[in-house]
């Protein structure tokens, strides 16, 4: 559910959060969040608050995993999209007549450029996270591709859907009934996503922040 706050006296929401809030551990990881948490449930590339949440296929990488993938010669770009509250409301009914809450995003000039370079080429753009696939989406333009600046998001993807951007994806094993699911279900079919997560659980693969991740091609 959603509440509107009154905080008297205060400067600043995220001073607050960052005085008062928790870090919203998993429920496997069976203990209060201590200090190290907040480290650990942040990407290494974080620059920009604002989410509300992080994006969690890049909680994988480390300084020196990016270090290995720039030697091999992959192409590393980093935009932003602030996470908002709205990706974890659960799709109850028709999923036509779900409502997306809008996510700000911002795109600098020199990865829709990469992007589009990429695309041009025949390389394939890879994503780190249904954050990173909603924006690139959200950006494209018919006949131009992808378009740097910054504005909102409310872009459902979910079967069928073409993708214009993305080529591939690497993301977390997420929760029945998501917009995440149903995305990640757009790029890999309904038939072949459920039979993933078969295998996940059968294998006890973590699911939530923390948890497990794939590699979509």
């Amino acid at each position: 559910r959603f509440f509107r706050l009154r905080l008297d006296g205060i400067a600043s929401l995220l001073d607050y959060l960052e005085c008062h809030g928790e870090v919203p551990l998993p429920p496997y990881i069976a203990r209060s969040p201590d200090a190290t948490d907040a480290a650990r449930y942040q990407t290494v590339y974080a620059r920009r608050p604002g989410s509300v949440a992080a994006p969690t296929a890049g909680l994988h990488f480390t300084p020196e995993l990016l270090e290995r993938l720039r030697e091999m010669g992959v192409e590393l770009r980093f935009l932003t999209l602030h996470v908002g509250p709205g990706t974890f409301r659960p799709v109850k009914g028709d999923p036509e007549k779900h409502e997306m809450h809008a996510e700000p995003y911002a795109i600098p000039e020199e990865v829709a450029e990469a992007v589009n370079r990429a695309k041009a080429e025949g390389r394939r753009v890879v994503a780190v996270g249904t954050t990173v696939v909603r924006a690139l989406e959200s950006a494209y333009r018919e006949g131009v591709g992808v378009v740097a600046g910054e504005g909102e998001t409310r872009l459902f993807i979910r079967p069928p859907y073409t993708f214009k951007v993305v080529d591939a994806l690497f993301t977390n094993f997420h929760l029945p009934r998501s917009t995440l699911l149903m995305l990640v279900a757009a790029f890999l079919g309904r038939e072949r996503t459920l039979e993933a997560y078969r295998l996940a659980v059968a294998e006890g693969y973590r699911f939530y922040s923390l948890g497990d991740a794939m590699l979509i091609l």
